[in-house]
């Protein structure tokens, strides 16, 4: 409590009163072992609350649904965050027990894997930036750095990227970036599968109907 006080450049007494009412609303808990705060149960609700009322969340779940169906995939839709971070903001589940597993409020490094490659096609980064960001990037089974780069021009010509077992090996993910408005944060809408799942014919109607799917969410 005393750091916390330091941290916030406030006095302690103070600091304990306002964490005594965090707890006593549930959105942090003590834990006596380790002395130590975190957050509690009640910020789950907020976060419910907030997805809910989300017009993005509303819009794409119906979609997601539609494509884990017909594709058997995880549908999923995602949003940039403050912190260069893609975060899963609506999710349709696969029937295949897939040897990934997300949830709602998952997060991954913003220019990783296939929304990675929509995401920098969206900007207009020189090859040096690239270069560094690219260094950043942690792959089970990464691409060369030339190879990353086509694969950004694809997805600026094609609307849409395929990562065939480069974050994760075994597993595909294909994603198709929304247009942004001035201001509007950064969003795509994602599929992941086995990378056996799926066909050259069956990706890329996948592909395409994740494109599709991002346009008219876009309107």
């Amino acid at each position: 409590m005393n750091r916390i006080a330091r941290d916030l450049d406030i006095i302690p007494s103070t600091a304990l009163h306002i964490l005594r009412t965090l707890a006593h609303e549930d959105l942090v808990a003590f834990d006596p072992n380790t002395k130590r705060y975190g957050l509690g149960v009640g910020v789950l609700g907020i976060a419910r609350n907030m997805l809910g009322g989300s017009s993005f969340v509303q819009a794409s779940q119906a979609h997601l649904n539609a494509i884990a169906a017909e594709f058997d995939v995880a549908a999923i839709a995602v949003e940039l965050d403050s912190h260069d971070h893609m975060v899963v903001a609506a999710l349709a589940r696969s029937r295949l027990n897939l040897s990934i597993h997300v949830n709602i409020g998952s997060h991954f490094p913003a220019l990783i894997s296939a929304t990675g490659r929509c995401i920098a096609a969206q900007r207009n980064w020189d090859r040096d930036e690239l270069a560094k960001r690219f260094e950043e990037l942690r792959w089970q089974n990464p691409p060369s750095f030339q190879v990353w780069l086509d694969e950004i021009e694809a997805a600026r010509r094609d609307g849409f990227a395929i990562d065939d077992g480069n974050y994760i090996r075994g597993i595909i993910i294909l994603a198709a970036p929304m247009a942004q408005t001035t201001g509007a944060p950064s969003r795509a809408i994602v599929a992941v599968g086995l990378a056996g799942q799926l066909d050259v014919v069956q990706r890329q109607a996948l592909a395409q109907k994740l494109r599709e799917t991002a346009d008219n969410l876009a309107d």
